[in-house]
């Protein structure tokens, strides 16, 4: 082999030639780390003389594993021929794992070597070594599909973690009690979230019908609706507005509840004179309360005042002597139910990997002063430790399970955990900002303080804290491993001065980082477009337009990459672009870590819930487990908007909406920045009012779609 060591800078030689048994390479983003860590590869069998056998490499990705066997055997491959093959995109899957097969065996120095996912690896130990520990005739239960690893391909389960998760849970809802509360749940905290994006109170004709409830019942009112709702979402079967003869006397109340006798008559004004209508209603021998519209407008107040109400009201048997079925009461709301389940397994997730104990998340969740939180785990939990059994019983491990079980393997086993330390004298690790507890624990285990220890990573870049990754082990690095060496790449060779100066200007705003003096290697000038449209939809015919003009600059579909925090975000953007004929490509900023291109749009960038920033551990339920200050996961937002950002090569836009601004755009110098303004004539430019109900139509409608009448054409 030769050394290419010429085509490396100073501090990526500094890097590569070390001797320090601890390293650590802090690079930022497109300053050629993972290909130091490769030449710090082909430089330990060249030059120091190292066994291949001795070298272990761990990605987090198959695909990143992948990538480093591909640019080892390209770098031995003097012909050219392997680039040539994996470059051919029409080539299928397994005729490049085939021919990556083939070439490695050309070079036995790079099928020497182990170059693993931490999954995989800890697959291997157990495979190997796990006999005498336990039944390892085990299966890997798999989140989704593509979570699949070339290794262990053939050793998945037929099922996926949400569909046993599903399982369980129908099962659990053979109890009416466990099915009525979970029942309750999705209602209240899944469904009322629908309701509130409505908006507030409309001004409606006060004899229609126009707002469906839960069980499809058309009532005049917002807050007649929540009240229905909470009848629905309790089982507890009533009649709206029916008339009920009690010696020939005429009742109509707004509700009636036969199990109960009861009778609900709802005003919007407390000061409403009621005193001789419930007087009538107590001579008729029916009990009848009064509601008013305040208490609807606070959820927890109203769900008190219910209860309050039916309280001894209701049979003891009612709710028991109820048939209900899974399938019938939450059929409408199964995607709300998938959304819940999903949350569940990424809570059991963070436990495992915290190495907590479910006993001390339940003590925690049952002194949540939210009631929602409370409410949540009451009914995760006994989810959680059934799936647990079950995954036990069929020996089921998830991705987490691999590393603890492993871990406890060698902690047990001396021979093992001696083989495994004999082995691997050289341990490198690509991507170490997105390092877990866990996979520490498992590093510190194979370590001795004769083998060598080699990291490459940036803390700008750490962006998985939802599922569980620990930036701390990469910002005091020298802390969890004494002794240890830092060397800092700080020459950005992919993007232009400008995207670099942005990039560096934003992450200024995070506190918790090691500093670090970014600079471009790329001069150029061309400023970052910044768009505030007046809608989504006008930001993607700006898209639209600006890619045909570029097309005609000459960039392709594959120049130009679309990038957003959450993926209902690109919506507007497949639709505008579909009814175009034109192409879009597009990743969520967590799947394009690793990825570049010329051009970039970063898209969504507005303020508030669901925008970018979104602060994901806002929610009570995740700090139940793992408790982070707002400020640290507004801090994990900016390093995911630093890499976007550092995903382009040449050009970024960023699109955002007038008066919503992400507060990120406010962290770029404007001497960075061009604004641009639309040259769209807005789609409605003259608005009319419903004769029925009085909302404002556009004029394209031929029907109301608030109260369905049809619209009359001048």
């Amino acid at each position: 082999m030769r050394s290419y060591l010429s085509a490396f800078n100073e501090r990526q030689k500094e890097a590569i030639t070390t001797d320090d048994s601890r390293v650590l390479v802090l690079a930022g983003a497109g300053s050629g780390k993972t290909k130091t860590l490769l030449q710090r590869i082909q430089y330990l069998i060249d030059k120091k003389e190292v066994r291949p056998s001795e070298i272990l490499g761990i990605t987090f990705t198959r695909a990143a594993a992948n990538e480093m066997i591909d640019r080892l055997i390209m770098s031995a491959d003097t012909s050219g021929q392997y680039e040539k093959i994996i470059s051919d995109v029409s080539q299928p899957k397994y005729e490049i794992k085939k021919t990556r097969r083939s070439f490695e065996t050309r070079h036995k120095w790079i099928s020497g070597l182990t170059i693993k996912t931490f999954h995989s690896l800890c697959y291997t130990i157990l495979r190997q070594y796990g006999a005498n520990e336990f039944d390892n005739k085990f299966r890997i239960i798999l989140d989704s599909k593509t979570d699949n690893d070339d290794e262990f391909s053939n050793a998945t389960t037929p099922e996926l973690s949400l569909d046993v998760m599903q399982k369980i849970l129908i099962e659990r809802c053979k109890s009416n009690d466990f099915l009525l509360d979970f029942k309750r749940y999705i209602l209240d905290y899944y469904v009322d979230k629908q309701h509130l994006k409505e908006g507030p109170y409309k001004e409606l004709n006060t004899y229609s019908k126009d707002f469906t409830t839960l069980d499809g019942t058309k009532v005049g009112s917002k807050s007649e609706q929540y009240i229905a709702d909470w009848l629905y979402r309790h089982s507890i079967k009533y009649k709206y507005e029916a008339t009920l003869i009690v010696e020939n006397f005429p009742f109509r109340p707004d509700f009636f509840i036969p199990a109960a006798n009861l009778c609900i008559e709802h005003v919007s004004d407390k000061s409403y004179p009621m005193g001789d209508k419930l007087k009538e209603y107590k001579r008729g021998g029916l009990h009848c309360v009064q509601t008013h519209d305040r208490i609807t407008k606070d959820t927890s107040l109203f769900n008190h005042e219910l209860d309050r109400i039916f309280a001894g009201l209701l049979p003891k048997d009612y709710h028991s002597k109820l048939v209900l079925n899974f399938s019938e009461e939450l059929k409408s709301y199964l995607g709300f139910v998938k959304d819940y389940l999903t949350q569940v397994l990424r809570v059991m997730d963070m436990i495992k990997t915290e190495g907590l104990s479910v006993e001390e998340i339940r003590l925690n969740a049952s002194n949540d002063k939210h009631e929602r939180v409370r409410n949540f785990y009451e009914l995760a939990l006994p989810l959680i430790d059934d799936y647990i059994k079950y995954c036990v019983n069929k020996s089921y491990l998830d991705f987490n399970d691999l590393i603890s079980t492993s871990i406890s393997l060698c902690k047990n086993n001396a021979d093992v955990l001696e083989m495994l330390q004999s082995t691997y004298k050289y341990v490198l690790v690509d991507e170490f900002q997105d390092v877990n507890n866990l996979q520490v624990d498992l590093l510190n285990l194979i370590l001795t303080p004769e083998s060598r220890l080699f990291c490459v990573g940036d803390d700008w870049q750490s962006i998985y804290g939802f599922r569980g990754s620990n930036v701390s082990y990469i910002i005091d690095f020298q802390k969890h491993f004494p002794g240890s060496t830092l060397i800092k790449l700080d020459t950005n060779y992919r993007s232009t001065t400008n995207i670099v100066e942005a990039s560096n200007e934003v992450i200024k705003y995070n506190k918790y980082k090691v500093e670090k003096e970014i600079s471009a290697f790329k001069k150029s000038t061309t400023k970052i477009c910044v768009f505030a449209g007046s809608s989504k939809e006008e930001n993607a015919r700006f898209a639209a337009e600006e890619v045909i003009r570029l097309s005609e600059e000459g960039f392709g579909v594959d120049d130009i990459l679309f990038l957003y925090r959450r993926t209902k975000m690109l919506e507007p953007y497949r639709e505008e672009f579909y009814t175009r004929g034109m192409k879009l490509k597009g990743k969520t900023i967590h799947g394009a870590k690793g990825l570049e291109a010329k051009i970039v749009f970063i898209i969504g960038l507005t303020d508030g819930p669901g925008g970018f920033p979104d602060v994901w551990l806002m929610d009570r339920i995740f700090q139940t487990i793992k408790k982070s200050d707002v400020n640290l996961l507004m801090e994990e937002e900016r390093r995911l908007f630093y890499v976007a950002l550092t995903r382009a090569k040449e050009k970024v836009y960023l699109l955002t909406e007038k008066g919503s601004e992400s507060r990120f755009l406010d962290e770029i110098p404007d001497k960075l920045i061009e604004k641009q303004t639309s040259e769209f004539k807005p789609i409605v430019e003259e608005l009319e009012s419903c004769k029925k109900c009085n909302s404002k139509l556009d004029q394209s409608f031929s029907f109301c779609p608030f109260c369905g009448m049809k619209i009359m054409k001048d």
